[in-house]
């Protein structure tokens, strides 16, 4: 390996910077409620779409009902 290709170690290389506590706090609250939104959304579509096509299989089976004749009123 030539001195070229060597990497250069430094102190922003080594080690990842670090983030202050209230950063930290504030991303962990913010992946939190994330998954939390996530998990709520997807259980919505799923309910959404269990419903519809309950939905649907039932109105395969209703019969439509008959429209009655509406008969001419009698003028006097």
């Amino acid at each position: 390996m030539s001195i070229e290709m060597q990497p250069t170690y430094t102190k922003e290389t080594l080690f990842k910077p670090t983030s202050s506590v209230k950063e930290s706090i504030a991303e962990r609250i913010d992946r939190t409620s994330r998954s939390i939104q996530k998990v709520e959304t997807d259980a919505r579509i799923a309910k959404t779409l269990r419903l519809r096509k309950a939905r649907m299989e039932y109105e395969e089976t209703i019969v439509p009902p008959v429209a009655k004749k509406k008969r001419a009123r009698k003028r006097h």
